[in-house]
């Protein structure tokens, strides 16, 4: 994984510049394994994350905003009850081990000073955040219970001896010199990479490859002069934090990646690094195990509209033989002396093509001549009828298919607070059934993205389809300018202004492009027209309008720059 020993080295040393001897203000639990600590230092607030999520687990500084739950979790109140108001005495890595130790000092219940210790393991799905009472070594909670029967080394239990997890026995590659380093690597083995990465605590696999590209001809003094130098940069925190887009995948590091190619991004800080990067994907993380029922739905409905679809097409099509049973009805009466009853088939002559062909006309044996001009001409009129109803029927389904397809569009940058929406929608719109507790929410209003453009102007998203109708009709007056993506399911923009500059016009068009189906694509074509110019057809769907003496232009979405809008 990327956020390796190094990483959280240099973690640990930015957040201990910026918050030790700090005072801790403020503690929420946005999410069942992550916590958010506002810390008060060097006269200013910084918001510290630290999070156990299995995928994403991690500890930064962020600017990034967070839901704050209305009834905190357990956890979370025991926290506050111990670290809030507590001043931050240090912050440390323990070895070069992906564990973060802060400890801090405070007041118990009778007024004596007191020390606990957050311990942080980052260690994927094992990762875990401990609270530690300095004086008995005792565990005050964890935000990740494991019982004996899970793990018989390490019990994590309020009242249990806090155990650190098994050292991995690798050596300390920020001590070692350049003649230990020759001297442990087995040369003939060959994947001297990987026997870096198992010889030496904190080096990622990442690492391992990036050390060898340093070396270039990756002889012995070439590859222990790579590794020097790196690990020396370490050690005096000469960080370059960075991330790489290559071959579709997105990579991390404190230090720099030479040895991929594709896209690269130099942040100034590891929070700023790690907000970029971590941008979304636990927030989309969340949405996937919470909302999973609802993408299954989403999607089963959409594809069994499309089969509907093809049905209605391929009824459509059978009723152009409503003209050939016409023509066999006609020709049929035009020669019913020559029918008698009990013929099976009748050949005539077709005078309705110029030549006139001789055509072989199918008889029922049991009706007479004219009850068979009669049957054809019912098949006519049966599927000529029929033409008008398919036409509706399938206008309705490509109409419900675009709509399901904008809910796909929204679930995909949707957060847990969106989704809500999109469940109360499908409620409301009969597709699934309403929960039995269900709290009325008639008159709260659908809380929007806030962003801001370079010039300070206020720029409004909406993120489902409640959300879009309340900004369009409700939230915005009719001088203001609306943004859509053109043709392509997307969010409702908002510019809250009446002159708008070019700037902050193509900022709100690059936000409707990156919340749409395109956010993927370049140049993609946004309308933009003033609110009074959009309008809502009585009876369409949530989220559906149409506008006119709208102009477009083409824009790149772009997330770095949807990142700096964010308020």
């Amino acid at each position: 994984m990327s956020f390796d020993g190094i990483a959280t080295r240099a973690v640990s040393h930015e957040i201990k510049n910026k918050l030790q001897s700090g005072k801790i203000t403020k503690i929420y639990q946005p999410d069942k394994t992550d916590l958010l600590f506002t810390v008060r230092a060097g006269g200013r607030n910084h918001k510290l994350l630290v999070s156990a999520n299995p995928s994403f687990s991690r500890v930064q500084l962020t600017e990034q905003s967070y839901d704050n739950p209305a009834i905190p979790p357990m956890f979370c109140m025991l926290l506050r009850k111990h670290m809030e108001g507590s001043v931050i005495e240090s912050i440390e890595q323990v070895d070069l081990e992906r564990i973060i130790h802060i400890k801090v000092k405070n007041r118990d219940e009778i007024g004596d000073i007191a020390y606990k210790t957050l311990i942080i393991e980052i260690m994927g799905r094992h990762s875990n955040i401990i609270l530690v009472d300095d004086k008995t070594g005792l565990i005050s909670d964890c935000i990740k219970h494991i019982p004996p029967s899970l793990n018989r080394y390490r019990t994590l239990l309020p009242g249990q001896k806090y155990i650190a997890p098994p050292p991995q026995e690798k050596h300390s590659p920020l001590t070692e010199t350049s003649e230990g380093f020759t001297r442990k690597i087995q040369w003939n083995e060959g994947k001297i990479d990987r026997q870096i990465v198992q010889l030496y605590s904190g080096l990622s696999p990442l690492l391992g490859k990036e050390i060898i590209h340093r070396a270039g001809l990756s002889t012995k003094e070439a590859l222990s002069e790579a590794f020097i130098k790196m690990m020396e940069e370490v050690n005096h925190h000469n960080y370059s934090p960075q991330m790489v887009v290559s071959q579709g995948k997105e990579y991390f590091s404190a230090v720099a990646l030479t040895h991929l190619d594709g896209e690269r991004k130099e942040f100034s800080t590891t929070g700023e690094l790690l907000d970029r990067f971590y941008y979304g994907k636990a927030e989309r993380d969340r949405v996937k195990q919470q909302a999973a029922d609802l993408e299954k739905l989403l999607h089963n409905e959409y594809n069994k509209l499309g089969k509907k679809v093809k049905k209605l097409n391929a009824s459509l099509a059978d009723t152009e033989k409503a003209d050939r049973f016409k023509v066999l009805g006609e020709l049929l009466t035009a020669h019913l002396y020559m029918v008698k009853k009990g013929q099976k088939e009748i050949e005539v002559a077709n005078y309705y093509e110029e030549d006139q062909p001789m055509i072989t006309i199918p008889l029922d044996p049991q009706k007479g001549p004219s009850e068979n001009a009669q049957q054809y001409f019912k098949k006519y009129n049966k599927l000529k009828s029929s033409v008008a109803y398919i036409e509706e029927q399938l206008e309705k389904t490509y109409e419900e298919l675009a709509y399901f397809e904008s809910l796909i569009q929204q679930m995909e940058s949707a957060s847990v607070r969106d989704v809500s929406g999109i469940r109360e929608e499908l409620e409301e719109q009969g597709y699934v059934r309403r929960r039995k507790v269900q709290k009325s929410k008639k008159n709260d209003k659908p809380v929007l993205e806030t962003y801001q453009s370079s010039d300070g102007t206020t720029i409004l998203v909406g993120k489902n389809n409640k959300q879009n109708d309340y900004l369009t009709f409700k939230a915005s007056r009719q001088n203001e300018t609306w943004l859509h993506t053109k043709d392509i399911p997307g969010s409702h923009v908002v510019i809250k202004a009446e002159d708008v500059s070019e700037t902050t016009l193509l900022e709100a068009a690059g936000l409707a492009a990156y919340f749409s189906k395109a956010k993927h694509s370049g140049s993609v074509p946004v309308d933009y027209t003033l609110i009074r110019h959009v309008k809502k057809p009585s009876g369409a769907k949530p989220g559906f309008v149409i506008y006119d003496q709208q102009q477009t232009l083409y824009v790149t979405p772009d997330q770095d720059q949807l990142m700096k809008l964010k308020k």
